[in-house]
């Protein structure tokens, strides 16, 4: 008989704890990054006659009264947690602390107590989850292939973080993918995607990293590679076989140049020549025909 009792004890127990959890509205998980600022807000959904609000931090080593706040007496802050906790928001139905830089020992649950006259305790049970997430790390290089460009992102955090890797253009893809996960000696992890990208770029191209931890924010990086420059190659070499033309032209030109000079040089030298020799003849002629040339004089 006292077994039954007891038993009977524990189960109604059981049931009036769970009503009276049930009327309370807080969060189940509140995510927090190392260094960052954690709030916990408790509301009381039923009015009730609530003398004092209880805040509790439940974790496997530690379990005591963080901070009372009551209708006589006010805010309150116990010993050995000034420095690391204080009130947002106060009130008998609806009250909010804050934890200020959260590092992995505040990790717990936090409870608030609705302490009700003559109903007892209503309790809500929200915990606090630390995680760590450093920016990510991208590196881009060239393969063997000249289509082809190796893809490296990694990124550190606790517990052990996503990495996605993306590209702006649609027609280029990765493939070959390799995710590496290393233990830290301070509990964090370091997760590092490798893949190979795939593709002619006609156009420059941004490729993305982005870094996760459980629901928490991503932090995503961004690189850009240069379009390809075999056209750019291309072109370069078609100005200089302009540029040879040009060259060569201008240079057919000087010689033809040249050319015309020296004939038109020989033509007026011989026409030259020619007319000094005609002017002689004529002389020559007239000296025959006239006698007087041809009487000596003594």
């Amino acid at each position: 008989m006292p077994h039954l009792r007891l038993i009977i004890a524990v189960f109604m127990f059981g049931i009036f704890d769970k009503a009276l959890t049930a009327v309370i509205q807080t969060q189940q998980t509140v995510l927090a990054a190392v260094g960052e600022d954690a709030e916990f807000s408790c509301q009381l959904l039923e009015t009730k006659d609530v003398l004092q609000v209880t805040w509790q931090k439940i974790s496997p080593d530690v379990e005591a009264n963080v901070a009372t706040y009551n209708k006589y007496f006010g805010q309150r802050v116990n010993a050995g947690f000034t420095d690391k906790f204080q009130f947002k928001y106060t009130g008998l139905q609806n009250c909010s602390i804050v934890i200020r830089n959260v590092m992995e020992q505040d990790e717990a649950c936090y409870h608030c107590l609705f302490n009700t006259y003559p109903e007892g305790s209503f309790i809500g049970k929200p915990c606090l989850q630390v995680y760590e997430l450093h920016e990510p790390v991208l590196d881009v290089r060239e393969s063997n292939s000249t289509a082809e460009w190796v893809v490296s992102c990694s990124a550190t955090g606790r517990p052990a973080p996503t990495v996605t890797l993306s590209v702006s253009q649609q027609h280029l893809n990765f493939s070959q993918y390799n995710t590496v996960s290393v233990s830290n000696t301070n509990a964090t992890f370091t997760v590092t995607t490798t893949a190979v990208l795939s593709g002619s770029r006609r156009n420059s191209t941004q490729v993305g990293c982005a870094a996760r931890v459980l629901s928490a924010p991503q932090i995503e990086v961004i690189q850009v590679i240069p379009e390809d420059d075999d056209d750019d190659d291309d072109d370069d070499d078609d100005d200089d076989d302009d540029d040879g033309l040009d060259e060569k032209s201008g240079s057919n030109h000087i010689n033809l140049g040249i050319r015309i000079s020296v004939i038109s040089t020989s033509v007026l030298l011989v026409s030259c020549v020619a007319a000094l020799m005609f002017v002689r003849h004529r002389q020559t002629l007239r000296a025959e025909n006239n006698p007087l040339h041809s009487i000596e004089v003594p």
